[in-house]
């Protein structure tokens, strides 16, 4: 890696800073904390142990100090931000899965409100903690299927468990900005939103890109239980890039930058299920799929953000267009089954460079 240059990235703000990553055992987890450590970040993570095998974080390998912990357990979750005394918190654990929601809808409440809960309180009294980055989703506003994007003042709701428990998490989030957060010397708070997050290393279930590459992997044809829901696909790296630089403008202490943010992709990406499989295919001939006619659980029409605030106020954007999203997905997996390489630092470097070549702020030193 070129540590010289990472170590720039987003005013050099995060070389040496304590960083604690909740759910860094995770997809965007992982992702989230391959990033920091190279940019030169003392990286912390509090997570429950992988779900899948394999998985993104156990293949990368990372030397960081990990807890393996439930977020639902109050006194020792207390006890390990007390210990690590971090900077800034990015808060990603969750149970992030809408279908399972309806299997499980206790521990998705559970885990995504009062886990929310116990993070925030166990921040209350931490010295040196200057930025709190609270990750739900996209989900946690009242869809009602209309053709434009939801700004981020628009009614939170939910009609499944997941949905509704990420509303609930933005409220909790309000709430505690609102009565403990907002007093002088206190960390600030900040909740982020993103699209449907695609890339290498995802092996959880019910996710479209994942069942797709792991039936073509098994030479298997996958059926699609919703190929005409349209959703902002975006790549992995693209949403850490905004809470990258959220984070960064928090840890400067601009109370200006605490609050809700959405960070989803350019209007070209928000695209049907089907037409994100068929670009899939354009990069992986081995690719098959057909249609699942049966009923499934209701998820979501369509469903869009606008990130016009992130643009506005943070000078972000998105870097990759539809098919590169797809087409650097693709490869992930493809070098990973077809020849057993894991190229996360490579794509992670191609972000960068691209970013770069683009003049976006947080590469500019």
């Amino acid at each position: 890696m070129e540590s010289l240059v990472i170590d720039k990235l987003f005013g050099g703000i995060y070389k040496n800073k304590k960083v604690l990553i909740t759910g860094h055992t995770g997809f965007k987890g992982s992702w989230l904390a391959l990033w920091l450590q190279r940019m030169g970040a003392q990286v912390y993570g509090l997570a429950l142990e992988p779900e899948t095998n394999p998985n993104h974080y156990s293949l990368l390998n990372l030397q960081i100090e990990s807890s393996i912990q439930d977020i639902n357990d109050f006194d020792q979750v207390n006890k390990i931000v007390k210990r690590i005394k971090p900077d800034i918190i990015f808060h990603l654990a969750a149970q992030p899965l809408v279908r399972l929601s309806y299997l499980d809808p206790v521990n998705t409440f559970q885990t995504n409100v009062m886990g929310t809960v116990n993070i925030l309180q166990a921040c209350r009294n931490v010295p040196n903690l200057k930025a709190i980055v609270i990750i739900t989703s996209d989900k946690c506003y009242e869809n009602k299927e209309w053709i434009w994007g939801y700004r981020e003042n628009e009614t939170m709701g939910g009609r499944d468990p997941y949905s509704a428990s990420k509303g609930c998490t933005e409220l909790v989030v309000s709430a505690f900005r609102e009565s403990f957060f907002d007093q002088p010397d206190m960390p600030l708070l900040s909740s982020a939103r993103a699209g449907n997050v695609i890339g290498g290393g995802d092996w959880a279930k019910d996710r479209i890109l994942t069942d797709l590459v792991s039936a073509t992997s098994n030479a298997e044809s996958l059926f699609l239980r919703y190929p005409h829901a349209t959703r902002p696909w975006q790549f992995v790296l693209e949403p850490l890039s905004g809470y990258l630089t959220l984070g960064w403008r928090m840890l400067e202490g601009k109370k200006g930058f605490d609050g809700a943010w959405n960070f989803g992709p350019n209007k070209e990406n928000n695209v049907s299920v089907i037409e994100l499989v068929q670009e899939a295919k354009k990069n992986w001939d081995e690719i098959k799929y057909d249609v699942d006619r049966e009923n499934h659980p209701h998820e979501a029409g369509f469903l869009m953000l606008d990130s016009t605030k992130a643009d506005k106020l943070l000078n972000w954007r998105p870097v990759w267009g539809f098919s590169k999203t797809v087409k650097h997905t693709i490869d992930w997996y493809k070098e990973f089954y077809q020849n057993n390489k894991i190229i996360s630092d490579e794509i992670l470097l191609k972000y960068i460079h691209e970013a770069t070549n683009q003049e976006l702020i947080w590469c500019k030193e």
